[in-house]
């Protein structure tokens, strides 16, 4: 589905030049949920930029679909963008313009007649639980509101891709799980395939099926999220799952766990026990 081969990005500031993002080789196959987390200047943002050319890369090669997206001239990739729904951390809705009105927006622009945008909106503001919301303006919503309106208008024209740039960072912990409920709903419903940044890792234990974990621009370690959970190979992705709490693995891993495994789990816990060396023999 997305494909990065060998992609590299460098911005020119003054006589100097950043590096953002250095030669990411990466493949999103359709349906996966697929996270990308890092922590700040780690090029994730950047990296999803490049997805649909809003930045093009300085090398490399960026496919969709198996089309070169950085060879496609301006009016058909304008045509393949309508194919990649985008939703915000900081929503990006018009205030001046109703839950519903920001929803059409997008069609609108597809040409869409009054009719099929009438119809199209309130099938989309059922979809995410806002159908009593339509005529309400921005400033009327909740953080977790105005997020539902975003990914209902990144939906409007049924696009194959979903891109979520740090989603849920400006959101309270139960909005967020709620949120990514329905960022799983999209996926399963829909057969959309979602690539999502974050610097979270319980978002990424909550819903994806992959994880790639950049820093300093590189792709450190990447692979199935119950993997990266079990056997992390690179210092930062300990450091990551080290801040998620692991008294018990979510309901995404343990399904994992048992695509793979025939026996029962269980979590030890010794009372006051502390840290150990136990390459020593005991």
């Amino acid at each position: 589905m997305i494909e990065f081969k060998d992609v590299s990005k460098t911005f020119k500031v003054e006589k100097s030049e950043i590096q953002a993002v250095k030669d990411v080789s990466l493949t999103i196959n359709r349906g996966e949920i697929y996270g990308i987390i890092g922590f700040s200047g780690a090029g994730k943002s950047t990296l999803l930029r490049l997805v649909n050319m809003l930045e093009r890369p300085t090398s490399g090669t960026i496919l969709i679909k198996g089309v070169d997206v950085g060879k496609l001239p301006a009016k058909k990739l304008r045509a393949e963008r309508r194919n990649i729904g985008m939703i915000f951390q900081n929503f990006n809705l018009f205030l001046s313009r109703t839950v519903a009105g920001n929803v059409a927006y997008p069609l609108k622009l597809a040409g869409w007649s009054k009719a099929k945008i009438t119809e199209r909106v309130a099938e989309l503001l059922e979809f995410v639980g806002l159908s009593d919301k339509a005529r309400h303006y921005p400033d009327q919503l909740s953080g977790g509101q105005k997020q539902r309106v975003g990914i209902a208008r990144a939906l409007a024209t049924s696009p194959d891709i979903l891109i979520c740039d740090e989603a849920t960072s400006a959101l309270d912990p139960e909005t967020t799980s709620d949120i990514l409920k329905l960022l799983k709903k999209v996926n399963h419903d829909l057969g959309i395939t979602i690539l999502l940044i974050t610097h979270e890792m319980h978002v990424i234990q909550s819903i994806c099926d992959k994880v790639a974990i950049m820093e300093n621009g590189a792709v450190i370690e990447h692979g199935p999220v119950f993997d990266t959970f079990t056997k992390p190979q690179h210092a930062t992705t300990r450091r990551f799952i080290g801040s998620v709490q692991q008294d018990l693995p979510s309901k995404h891993i343990l399904e994992e766990w048992r695509l793979h495994n025939d026996g029962a789990l269980y979590r030890v816990v010794f009372t006051g026990a502390t840290r150990m060396n136990l390459s020593c023999p005991l």
